[in-house]
């Protein structure tokens, strides 16, 4: 476990810039020891177009053949399996990285496109990406993660409206882009106030089939909105990015520039973005309002329809909750009962710069747990470690824990949980909700022995066409729900 100690003892350093007469009075930090050459193979895309987009829209788009496809050829929704993303380490490769796109990439040049600022704003602006690009910019360390990360899970409880992520809709990868702040101030916008409560996204015009009349963006754009306050205020560090791991975003990741909100859910984080609008009310877009909501587990589709439930605004989620999983061992991986040692590995992230504090693993079903080291390789942004909150921490913690192998043939399960500085915690139970979102239950690999093997059985495995996992055969033996996963009675224990 040297490694871990290492990280834990000899964090990044940063270097902080003094803002220059006439701007704002603080200190902008950004990534000291950032060498993009360091992560050029970490950034380079896959050298060929995948053979399942020869006919689809996106046939110019080059993709890693081994990401997992959950919505078919096409939209390109995928994800990489655990193991291998872990095995990478704490940065990962862009070519493994999330994918969440709802239609085709579109095809962006960087001398054409531009962004557009209105709204409530002293000036209208129209940024060239060269012009962008000539604007300070900061390079740091971020975790951009799905709120529907483990969906597959709360499918099998009940079907929810949305696809079968499973445990690696994540990518932790260093960012580089202009802080929002600064572009809003070149158009006026320095502090909130009536008219300006709202910064609103969109990316480009009909590229999408639904939207609403007259909305936020245009017809036919993914739009969102951040308040004013998250927009202006420099911790938090929103940024328009155009680069990842030191190279420019790939398409699948916005090329060529991109909104990239820190501890926020990726659906916040536009892509091709093309317009920033102030607004003294949230986006009115489609996609705004009919995504990314956790409702009540007794409401349903029909229901949230019929009651108009997506309007909701308690209902709105913007920053990801505590939540993570085990890499290793893997689904169907087979330790022989002779070996003396294994290292369980994965990875634990939480929301809004909460640090993770503590990570726990049982062997006994919940009775006892252990402490399993974690490590992260991020200094905390803008404040001392002890500060408490404002101390951010945006990236995903890894955690090792050595165990002999005849405890692990002992065990009916291995059970992993995590808690941040704020004192959240993973839950024993999901808890349903109609989109299948922020699903963090205690995260249960099964053991079986098969003669002088014991073999490992995750809960699911991601897309559509994997009917396996513990959790899967359940639902299935049960006829299709699980009723302890929305208060019924049951568990999710060995039995």
């Amino acid at each position: 476990m040297s490694n871990l100690v290492s990280a834990l003892t000899a964090p990044m350093r940063f270097v902080a810039r003094r803002a220059k007469r006439g701007e704002d009075a603080i200190e902008y930090e950004t990534c000291e020891e950032f060498d993009p050459s360091k992560y050029e193979h970490l950034a380079a895309p896959f050298p060929q177009v995948d053979e399942r987009d020869a006919k689809t829209p996106d046939v110019w788009v080059k993709r890693h053949p081994d990401l997992v496809r959950l919505t078919g050829k096409h939209p390109f929704n995928v994800e990489a399996q655990l193991p291998q993303m872990i095995d990478y380490g704490w940065v990962s490769p862009v070519n493994l990285h999330i994918v969440r796109n709802h239609g085709a990439v579109p095809q962006l040049k960087w001398s054409e496109h531009t962004i557009t600022v209105k709204g409530n704003v002293d000036r209208k602006l129209k940024i060239t990406m060269d012009e962008l690009a000539s604007m300070r910019n900061i390079t740091f360390p971020c975790l951009v993660t799905c709120a529907g990360n483990r969906r597959k899970e709360q499918n099998q409880i009940k079907q929810s409206i949305g696809f079968n992520w499973g445990p690696c809709a994540v990518g932790n990868t260093y960012w580089t882009g202009v802080p929002l702040r600064e572009v809003l101030k070149k158009a006026g916008v320095t502090k909130p106030g009536p008219g300006r409560r709202f910064v609103c996204f969109a990316g480009p015009q009909k590229e999408l089939p639904k939207s609403y009349d007259n909305q936020q963006g245009g017809p036919g754009s993914y739009g969102t909105s951040i308040d004013m306050e998250t927009a202006l205020d420099p911790s938090c560090d929103v940024i328009l990015a155009i680069k990842q791991n030191g190279k420019e975003l790939h398409p699948d990741h916005g090329y060529p520039v991109r909104v990239l909100i820190p501890g926020y859910i990726g659906g916040r984080m536009v892509k091709w973005l093309t317009e920033i609008e102030v607004t003294g009310e949230e986006s009115d877009n489609f996609y705004h309002f009919n995504d990314n909501r956790v409702l009540p587990s007794t409401v349903d589709a029909e229901k949230a329809n019929a009651e108009k439930w997506w309007f909701k605004p308690e209902y709105i989620i913007n920053n990801l909750n505590i939540n993570g999983a085990i890499a290793y061992p893997w689904h169907n991986e087979l330790v022989d009962v002779e070996r003396k040692s294994y290292t369980l590995k994965g990875y634990a992230y939480s929301g809004g710069g909460r640090k993770i504090i503590r990570v726990e693993v049982s062997l006994d079903q919940g009775m006892s747990w252990r402490l399993a080291p974690f490590f992260t390789e991020e200094k905390p942004r803008w404040a001392a470690g002890s500060s408490g909150d404002r101390a951010k921490h945006w990236c995903w913690f890894l955690w090792e824990l050595d165990v002999t192998v005849s405890e692990m043939a002992e065990a009916k399960e291995i059970i992993f949980r995590a808690w941040d500085q704020s004192q959240n915690s993973m839950p024993e139970r999901p808890t349903w909700n109609v989109m299948g979102m922020l699903n963090n239950p205690w995260y249960r690999v099964r053991v079986h022995k098969e003669g002088s093997m014991l073999r490992f059985e995750h809960p699911t495995q991601a897309g559509p066409d994997k009917d396996e996992g513990w959790m899967v055969n359940m639902a299935n033996k049960a006829g299709g729900h699980l009723n302890w996963g929305w208060g019924g009675s049951g568990t999710p224990a060995v039995p």
